[in-house]
């Protein structure tokens, strides 16, 4: 009897494997979702030994191209109601919301309800089209996990330390993306420092208001004053600038 809890983002998944009495197969680990890291992921599951079943809770669409992968494999895959999930975490000692507790919080949940779990089925045909959505959705977040080690490279020549002051929590909106909503807008320090503080406060919070992020006058004041700090060794700006 092996559960293996599946805690789905949108770019990538938590994963923790358990057995009865509190055996841990495999503490809980992260893979990005791309085609490499989900084979990788279906390979072990399908290596283990004995009766094994998946258990991942339903996320707004985020879980069906792994779902569909896993259920390729053969695998029994249950998908859990998120209320039902909820629920059972409410009565759980441990509490807390991470993605590691949550990977645990859902194996544990496998094994509590072993006999009640419900093998994922879908009308005939459907599996293809989940696979090829897989597949998709996989090079998608391939693409995008390059760019942002691509502009990140970037940021640290032309904004040390911005990436950190905007990371935050992630939105539910797919296309939301705050640092590079910023670094749209403004690109370089020396889009900002050529302003003045009061204008550059003023202005953060009108785009802050207008992208749907919450307008803090405070993180303005920091962005600025590291701006500002001549510590900061980057590249210099071309001579002709975006704002």
């Amino acid at each position: 009897m092996t559960s293996v809890g599946i805690d789905v983002s949108k770019e990538k998944s938590t994963v923790c494997i358990l057995r009865p009495y509190g055996e841990v197969v495999a503490s809980p680990y992260e893979i990005p979702h791309t085609e490499p890291e989900v084979k990788s992921l279906v390979d072990r599951v399908c290596s283990l030994e004995g009766e094994v079943r998946v258990v991942m809770e339903a996320t707004g669409g985020y879980h069906l191209p792994l779902l569909a992968c896993l259920k390729q494999a053969g695998l029994f895959v249950s998908v859990i109601n998120p209320l039902i999930m909820k629920k059972y975490a409410s009565s759980s000692l441990r509490k807390g919301k991470t993605d590691k507790l949550d990977s645990v919080r859902i194996a544990n949940f496998g094994i509590d309800n072993w006999f009640k779990l419900i093998d994922y089925s879908a009308p005939k045909g459907i599996y293809e089209q989940l696979r090829i959505l897989g597949r998709q959705y996989s090079h998608y977040i391939t693409i995008k996990i390059e760019s942002k080690l691509t502009l990140t490279d970037l940021l640290d020549r032309t904004m040390p330390g911005i990436k950190k002051l905007l990371s935050g929590k992630r939105s539910e909106e797919p296309t939301k993306d705050k640092l590079c909503d910023f670094v749209e807008e403004y690109w370089h320090y020396d889009n900002i420092t050529k302003r003045s503080e009061a204008w550059f406060v003023c202005e953060y919070c009108r785009w802050a208001k207008k992208k749907g992020y919450h307008a803090n006058e405070a993180k303005a004041k920091k962005i600025y004053a590291m701006a500002r700090d001549g510590s900061l060794l980057c590249l210099p700006a071309p001579h002709r600038s975006k704002c």
